[in-house]
């Protein structure tokens, strides 16, 4: 593991409270995450979105990353001890040690995965869902395919995919039930697997999809490279629907669209309620309402495609469409045309 000397950044950012009365209750926040927080993905939109909300609290955000899917509670203790007032322990695998280290020093801590864990003042869950940006998504990949197959790639089963996978694989049946759908995992915690991620993807793509939906971390790198150098069945281009990130920057013309997430509501919501003493009593949700969840408009996709993407959008946002999270991995498997490991 790193050390916080090599790891950790602390990043002072200014601004005064109002009436300053909160900034005796929460000096500080701290996020850790797995990797680092340039995956355009999961590390990078949680680093970015503490960052945010401290800044518009006026607080400090110290910033542990790169500290990889091993025990983390030796820089847990570390972030208490410096005084961090929530720790945000920003992966699945740290869904365990997060709540031991908040009942052992009393430090709240945020977890993701674990929504039974709930405990007032300490524990707080942000397993959050992108599904209705995801159903968006499988309807604009049904529109789009040329061969009438699309695949999903994980790189694992946690809640968050499933209820994403679940959504995608209903918005392409929803647009078109002929549509075929492969769901393949690259393994059960395979998230920063690039070498995985390609090869899995080109099978995937090899069983005829020519639109692939990645939900990776570094392992979606993975996928990018497998779709960028592996060709369609009928020898054209296959397009790469990412989640969480923009890979905007790095992309060479594959990229069809994102299912963004801004975390940045979510903890500022955090932060606002240790001030209110309602930490740890409620969950957090993200969603198309506020756009915390929406699709990235990119090149790939014809205008007019886009307008119907749109007005699916309004479908859903008026109750029209219903789009219910799923986050059981056997169900998600029972909505596929395909499944492999």
């Amino acid at each position: 593991m790193k050390s916080l000397k090599a790891s950790v950044s602390a990043i002072l950012l200014s601004g005064l409270l109002m009436g300053g009365a909160f900034a005796g209750e929460v000096k500080s926040i701290a996020i850790l995450t797995p990797e680092e927080g340039t995956d355009y993905g999961w590390n990078q939109q949680g680093v970015a979105a503490a960052k945010a909300a401290a800044e518009a609290a006026g607080i400090e955000v110290i910033v542990a990353q790169g500290l990889g899917y091993g025990d983390v509670r030796p820089t847990l203790r570390e972030l208490a001890e410096e005084g961090a007032s929530l720790l945000i322990a920003h992966a699945s695998g740290y869904n365990t040690s997060a709540p031991e280290i908040a009942n052992e020093l009393k430090v709240p801590v945020a977890i993701v995965d674990t929504p039974d864990a709930l405990k007032k003042g300490l524990v707080a869950d942000y397993t959050l869902s992108g599904h209705e940006g995801a159903y968006l998504a499988g309807r604009l990949a049904a529109k789009m395919s040329r061969s009438k197959t699309v695949g999903i790639v994980v790189s694992g089963e946690p809640p968050s995919w499933n209820s994403q996978s679940a959504a995608f694989a209903q918005g392409v049946k929803a647009e078109n039930p002929e549509v075929k759908v492969t769901y393949a995992v690259i393994g059960p915690a395979a998230y920063s697997d690039a070498a995985g991620g390609k090869r899995v993807t080109e099978s995937v793509i090899a069983a005829g999809a020519d639109i692939i939906f990645g939900q990776g971390n570094g392992s979606s790198f993975g996928m990018l490279q497998a779709v960028e150098t592996t060709k369609a069945a009928d020898g054209g281009k296959v397009h790469f629907i990412d989640v969480i990130g923009d890979k905007t920057a790095i992309d060479k013309g594959f990229l069809l669209t994102s299912v963004i997430w801004d975390i940045t509501p979510v903890y500022a919501a955090m932060i606002a309620d240790l001030k209110a003493d309602t930490f740890g009593t409620k969950r957090y949700a993200i969603g198309l309402k506020d756009d915390s969840v929406k699709l990235l408009k990119t090149g790939e996709i014809p205008d007019d495609v886009w307008s119907q993407v749109q007005a699916l959008r309004e479908d859903v946002l008026s109750g029209k469409i219903k789009v219910e999270p799923v986050f059981e991995a056997s169900a998600v498997r029972a909505l596929m045309t395909n499944v492999t490991e």
